[in-house]
C-alpha cells in the first residue's frame, strides 16, 4: 500500500519564474506517484498554470503555510511530512508530530545565513528551539556541507546523527549551451535585495575606465524590494547603457547561452541553483566565497572567486576579462552533468523520504 506524503513549501509558484526548485517539485511528484504513493502539496501562493497542472496543490495566499497545513490536515493521516524553506525547529514541528504521530518528519534547509552570523539573542533562541523541537524532526537535510554545518551550529551538535547532505541539482537537458565566446556580455540572475550584492557590482563597474566598458552589456534578471535603489545607483554611476534590468523570465534556461559569464556578488547563499544553471549552460560564474559556492566552483577552472564585499577585487576580475587577461575555456557543464543533475537530487530525496 502506498504512503501518504505531505510536502510543505514556503515558496511561491509563478508562471514567469520556472526555475530549479519548480522542476524538482514536478519531477519528485512524478517519480513518487509512479511508485504508488500519494502526495499533497502545500505552497505559500499559487494561481494554477500548466506546468503544475498535475499536482494537487493547496495554496495559502493569505496566512502562514504552517498554519494552513495544520488546519487542512486535521482530518487526514500522513506517513511522511517534508518541509522546504520553512524555519527549522519551530514549534510547528511539535504540532505536526501531535497531529500525525506516526509520520516521518523531514526538514530540508535551503535558508542562507547572514555573512557575520546571527545576533547573540537569535543564536540563543535557535539553540533553545533545537533542544525543544529538534526531537520532532526525524531527518534534517542540508543542501550543502555548509548548510549542514550551520544546522548543527545553530540548533545543536546533538542533531548530527540525523543530519545529511543532499545537493541541489538542475535539469541539465533543458539548458541551451553556449558555444561561442563573447567577453562583453554578462548575466545576473538574482532576487533584488541587498544581501545579493548587486550594489557591489555597480560600484565595481563605476571604477572601470569607461573606454573598457564600451559595448559591454550586463543584463539583470529578477525583481525585488531593492530594485528602485539599484536603478538609482545605475543612473548615478552613469551605467544605464551597460546595466539593463530585465525583470523576471521563465526562459533563463534558454537565455544563459547568450552570455559569457554570470555574475553573482552575493553575501548570502546555501547552494545556489543559479550557479548550477549557469554552469549547465557552459557559462562560468563570477561569485563570492559564501555558502556552498566552493563546493562546486574552483577559481580559474569554472569561475572566478572573491571575498564578499571586495569591490576592488570584483572590479579587477571584470577588467581582466574585458581586456582578455583572464578567461575560462573549459566546458563548465560537465561537472553538473556528472554530479549535480536533477534526477540525482530527486532520487536522493526519495531514498530519504521512503
Amino acid at each position: 500500500m502506498g504512503k501518504r506524503i505531505a510536502v510543505i513549501c514556503d515558496y511561491v509558484l509563478r508562471p514567469d519564474r520556472i526555475g530549479g526548485m519548480d522542476r524538482f517539485y514536478k519531477l519528485f511528484h512524478e517519480k513518487v506517484t509512479a511508485l504508488g504513493h500519494n502526495i499533497d502539496w502545500y505552497f505559500t501562493a499559487y494561481t494554477r498554470f500548466d506546468f503544475f497542472e498535475s499536482l494537487p496543490i493547496t495554496a495559502v495566499n493569505t496566512t502562514s503555510i504552517e498554519k494552513t497545513f495544520i488546519e487542512t490536515s486535521k482530518h487526514k493521516s500522513y506517513d511522511v511530512i517534508i518541509t522546504h524553506f520553512t524555519e527549522l525547529c519551530s514549534s510547528y514541528y511539535k504540532e505536526y508530530n501531535e497531529l500525525h504521530p506516526n509520520a516521518k518528519i523531514i526538514a530540508v534547509d535551503h535558508n542562507p545565513r547572514p555573512l557575520k552570523g546571527f545576533s547573540f539573542k537569535k543564536r540563543i533562541k535557535k539553540r533553545i528551539q533545537g533542544l525543544q523541537n529538534g526531537k520532532y524532526i526525524n531527518q534534517f537535510v542540508g543542501v550543502s556541507k555548509y548548510t549542514v554545518y550551520h544546522i548543527l551550529n545553530d540548533y545543536g551538535s546533538f542533531l548530527k546523527h540525523k543530519t545529511t547532505v543532499v545537493y541541489n541539482g538542475v535539469a541539465t537537458d533543458v539548458f541551451k549551451k553556449r558555444t561561442e565566446e563573447n567577453t562583453n556580455k554578462f548575466i545576473v540572475a538574482s532576487h533584488l535585495r541587498p544581501s545579493k550584492g548587486i550594489q557591489d557590482l555597480l560600484k565595481a563597474l563605476s571604477i572601470i575606465d569607461e573606454k573598457i566598458l564600451q559595448n559591454v552589456t550586463i543584463d539583470v534578471y529578477g525583481e525585488g524590494p531593492y530594485q528602485e535603489e539599484l536603478l538609482a545607483m545605475t543612473k548615478r554611476y552613469n551605467l544605464s547603457n551597460v546595466v539593463l534590468f530585465k525583470g523576471s523570465s521563465p526562459k533563463l534556461h534558454e537565455l544563459y547561452a547568450n552570455y559569457s559569464y554570470m555574475i553573482q556578488p552575493t553575501y548570502m547563499e546555501c547552494f545556489s541553483l543559479s550557479v548550477l544553471e549557469s554552469l549547465s549552460a557552459n557559462i562560468p560564474v563570477i561569485t563570492t566565497t559564501v555558502g556552498g559556492n566552493l563546493e562546486v566552483l574552483q577559481d580559474g577552472k569554472n569561475g572566478f572567486i572573491y571575498e564578499p564585499g571586495d569591490v576592488i577585487k570584483l572590479s579587477e576580475i571584470l577588467k581582466d576579462i574585458l581586456t582578455k587577461k583572464r578567461s575560462i575555456n573549459t566546458d563548465t557543464s560537465i561537472l553538473v552533468q556528472k554530479q549535480f543533475y536533477l534526477e540525482k537530487m530527486v532520487q536522493d530525496h526519495i531514498n530519504i523520504s521512503l
